[in-house]
């Protein structure tokens, strides 16, 4: 068999710019893409947006940036935010995105990372879907390429028998990939990536061939920073990575708008009651969330234990759409704290010895004694038996 000699490669399969592979998605999924779901939004922006743009990016980084943190256009347009937090943090990233460093989304469970990950993805390339997810088990060629073995073994190495990577698709079409939960993948496979960040190359050595990345080309990976030492990232591989750490929501009110905002998208898409009318529910859940999370109550009089568990805005969420599931099949349609108390005693009482005394430590010392919070002990109490 002769090898192939050595030359330089972008002419992989291209989409298009205006097209992605959610374009044809049904009115009905249940979670289209970013860029689908926002198709509006994103078409407004770019017919306001008269900005400079980098190569193939399909909105300049003020209008990206925009699009995360919200904001009104000319035309009266309302761009809904996708990230309530600091707008220097969404500016840093963006501006990342738009130099030849990667970006690395860092931070605790539940702060937003994969959500931030896809918005911005769909801003700047149109197309979120390149994306390779982190696991224990992710192989190489989840990073690099694969084989169609069937036409490998027919015909031996070969153009036709390459599988690209969604890496090696976003080199050779100028487009932004993701890796989700990078510190999760095993770290030789994390190194795979060192080349691509550094060189902007990925090797084909099978063919003597190689693809380069054509301008617009980045990549944003997400990692927990709990989850340091399950696999670290080599000092070789964080510094191809500009780190941008996403917070906790800073204040009560700012994760009250989280949570009320996502819920409303998600029960939107599974015919849910209103959110409106759950407003003082979702406060109470947040409450206790950050109480037990800080390790002290709100007017800072009491200090209670924390449990094992994150307590994140993602899994308040999570806790309130079950909520509002319950009060819409099993209820009145109105979110009450009957519906949301199952919710919280699962999120809290991950370790069934330790987690429990927490748990009831905190409501006999803090939520039974607090003005107006009687029906929510009674459904926790209940709940717990």
């Amino acid at each position: 068999m002769t090898t192939a000699p050595a030359r330089t490669r972008t002419d992989l399969p291209t989409r298009s710019a205006s097209h992605s592979a959610s374009d044809s998605a049904p009115a009905d999924v249940l979670r289209p893409h970013a860029e689908v779901a926002f198709a509006a939004e994103l078409a407004a922006l770019a017919a306001a947006d008269d900005r400079p743009r980098p190569e193939r990016w399909r909105l300049s980084p003020w209008a990206v940036a925009t699009y995360l943190l919200g904001g009104a256009l000319p035309d009266g347009t309302v761009i809904t935010p996708k990230y309530v937090g600091p707008r220097r943090i969404v500016e840093v990233a963006v501006t990342t995105l738009a130099t030849d460093r990667a970006l690395l989304l860092l931070g605790v469970p539940g702060t937003a990372k994969t959500w931030v990950s896809e918005h911005l993805a769909a801003a700047v390339s149109g197309d979120s879907t390149l994306l390779v997810q982190g696991t224990a088990g992710t192989p190489e060629e989840a990073v690099r390429y694969g084989w169609n073995y069937a036409q490998l073994l027919a015909q031996g190495p070969s153009r036709e028998a390459l599988v690209p990577s969604p890496v090696m698709r976003a080199m050779s079409e100028g487009m932004t990939a993701r890796v989700e939960e990078l510190t999760r993948i095993p770290a030789d496979v994390q190194d795979s990536l060192i080349t691509i960040l550094s060189e902007k190359t990925l090797p084909i050595p099978e063919l003597g061939d190689e693809v380069q990345a054509v301008r617009g080309f980045n990549l944003i990976a997400t990692a927990n920073d709990r989850d340091r030492g399950v696999n670290e990232l080599s000092s070789a591989l964080r510094r191809r990575f500009n780190t941008v750490v996403l917070p906790l929501p800073a204040s009560a009110e700012a994760e009250v708008d989280i949570v009320t905002r996502r819920v409303a998208q998600l029960g939107a898409s599974l015919d849910l009651p209103a959110v409106p009318d759950g407003v003082a529910e979702i406060r109470r859940v947040v409450t206790v969330f950050r109480e037990l999370r800080d390790g002290v109550t709100q007017d800072g009089r009491t200090k209670v234990k924390s449990p094992s568990g994150t307590l994140s805005t993602a899994e308040a969420i999570s806790v309130v759409t079950g909520g509002l599931a319950l009060a819409a099949h099993f209820g009145d349609g109105v979110l009450r704290a009957g519906d949301v108390a199952a919710g919280i005693l699962g999120a809290v009482v991950r370790d069934p010895a330790s987690d429990r005394v927490v748990w009831q430590e905190y409501l006999e010392t803090v939520v039974r004694e607090r003005d107006g919070w009687k029906d929510f002990y009674r459904a926790c109490r209940e709940a717990g038996v």
